[in-house]
Order: structure tokens, then sequence, then C-alpha cells
């Protein structure tokens, strides 16, 4: 099979895929606008983050902090782009001839080892295609893990500050109001409770905007915290020993988080001892009586037949 049946006929197959898919995804992204703009005729608190009529491309751009009514519709736009440019770049290099240059480059290798590697070079523009159509959804993959890394780094300090005002006297609200005005606005985790805070301002209840503040942050940690807040407030407990429980708690598990982390460390170094020192070592230390013994062995051929 030659290079440009390799490329064609994936794209043959791929093509009415993808007019499908982005089908399917415009009609979620024009339902997705009509259910924001029924929420706002109901007045609804924050419209954009009706938790309730957002599908999952929605509510992951909305975890991701792309918060805007027509978040969704640029995502599907960004993608189509993307798709569009890695067509043609795909296309750039079947024309360049880059595939059958690194073919014969592959062929010229001594022993036929380049011949492994040819289905990879015969699917190099099918690679491009595919890494840049992905590209949108890998920026926001990679912010959403941003957002949850400094949520995580915020909670503890965050819930310390909160367990202490709550011990000196302040309500949950007033202690949330101090702690805010020292946190930075760019940051995820105040601007959540930003968003908790004016959902409470508008009537909502405390157990369902908390609820709701769980789902938008949807972090395993902060999750906890939630539902002792939730328990807390429908049995009446004391919320500065509430507070003061989930401190200590969330202390222990990030102590218990970094030895894990540094008892991992020797097992994640095994993979670059082994792929790139230990061959390094073996050459080294190996090299030269190999090729002595060669030597030695080429010697004895000629003298034993005459060569």
């Amino acid at each position: 099979m030659t290079a440009t049946q390799w490329l064609v006929i994936p794209l043959i197959v791929l093509f009415p895929v993808g007019i499908w898919w982005m089908r399917r995804l415009w009609f979620w992204a024009v339902s997705e606008r009509r259910l924001a703009q029924a929420a706002e005729t109901l007045d609804r608190p924050y419209a954009p983050a009706v938790a309730e009529s957002q599908s999952w491309l929605a509510a992951w751009l909305f975890q991701a902090g792309y918060r805007r009514n027509d978040a969704t519709l640029l995502f599907l736009m960004a993608t189509a782009a993307s798709t569009a440019l890695a067509g043609v770049v795909a296309f750039g290099i079947y024309r360049s001839q880059v595939v059958t240059l690194l073919e014969t480059v592959m062929k010229a290798i001594p022993g036929n080892v380049g011949e492994v590697f040819l289905p990879l070079v015969w699917l190099s523009p099918l690679a491009s295609i595919v890494v840049l159509a992905g590209l949108p959804a890998v920026l926001v993959r990679a912010r959403r893990r941003r957002r949850v890394v400094q949520i995580e780094q915020d909670l503890p300090l965050t819930l310390d500050l909160l367990a202490t005002l709550a011990e000196a006297g302040l309500s949950f609200d007033a202690a949330l109001d101090r702690v805010l005005e020292t946190q930075r606005t760019e940051r995820p985790l105040a601007e959540e409770f930003r968003l908790f805070r004016l959902e409470i301002l508008t009537g909502r209840s405390r157990t369902d905007s908390l609820q709701r503040l769980n789902r938008h942050v949807n972090v395993a940690w902060f999750s906890i915290l939630v539902s002792a807040l939730i328990h807390a407030e429908q049995v009446g407990a004391g919320l500065a020993a509430t507070l003061r429980a989930q401190a200590d708690d969330l202390r222990s598990r990030r102590r218990e988080r970094a030895l894990a982390m540094a008892m991992a460390v020797p097992v994640k170094l095994l993979f670059p001892l082994i792929i790139c020192f230990l061959p390094g070592i073996m050459i080294a230390s190996l090299g030269p009586i190999i090729f002595q013994i060669v030597q030695v062995l080429d010697q004895f051929t000629r003298s034993a037949f005459g060569g």
C-alpha cells in the first residue's frame, strides 16, 4: 500500500464521521443557547451557571473557567477551525514529499531496521490531523487541570482562615467576606466563593448554593468540605467545630498525599534509568570488551579458514 492510499483511505472514512459529530455538537450548542435564554426569562440567578440545563460539554467548559453564554459555540468554532487547519497541514505535508523522503531514509537504514517504522511515516499526516484537531480540547483540559491545582493550593489556607474566624465568633458569611477581601480576584477558589455569595444574596438557599458550588468546582477535597457544611447546616451543628475538623483532616490528607508522592519517586525513576542510563552504562563498560572479542574472533576465523 502506497503512502497516498494510507493518507486517502483514513480521510475518506473519517470525513463522514467528522461531519456527523460536528452536526451533533452544533445541535447541542443550539440547545444550550435556547436553555440559557429560557433561564434568563425565568430570572434565575446567574443564568450561565444553571447546571441543570448544561450538557457535558458546557459543564466541562464551565468548570475549566470558560463561562460566557457562547462558550460552547466558540469552542465548536475553534475545533472546526483547527480541524480545517489540520487538513491544510496534512495536505501540505503530502504535497511537499516529506513522506516520500522519510520513506527513502528509512529504507536506506542497513539491516531493514527502518522498515519497522514505515507505518509511522505513512500515518504522519493523519497524526498531524488528530493532533491539530484536538488542540482546543487539550487547551481546555490544561486550563481545567491548572484550576484544580490552584484550588487545591488555596483550599487549606482558606479553610484555616474560615475556621479561625468562625472560632472568633463570626458567622460563615461574615468570615467568608473577610477571607475574600484578602484573596486575589483571579484565583479560581475566590471566584467560586464570590459566585456562591452572589447566589446567597439573590435569595437561593444555602444548601442549594453549596450543592451548586460543589458542581461548579468538582474537586474531590472540596466536595468533602461541602458535604460537611451541608450536613452541619441540616443538623444544626457548630460551624466552628466543623470547619476546624475539616481543616485538620485536609492537612492530614495533604501530608499523606505528599508522602505517597515521595514514595512513588523511585518507581517513576525506574523507567528513565532503564531506558536512558542503563544502555549508556552497558556500552561504556562492555563496549571495549565486546570490540576486543570481535577482533579476536575475526583473527581466529581468518587464520582458521585462510582468509
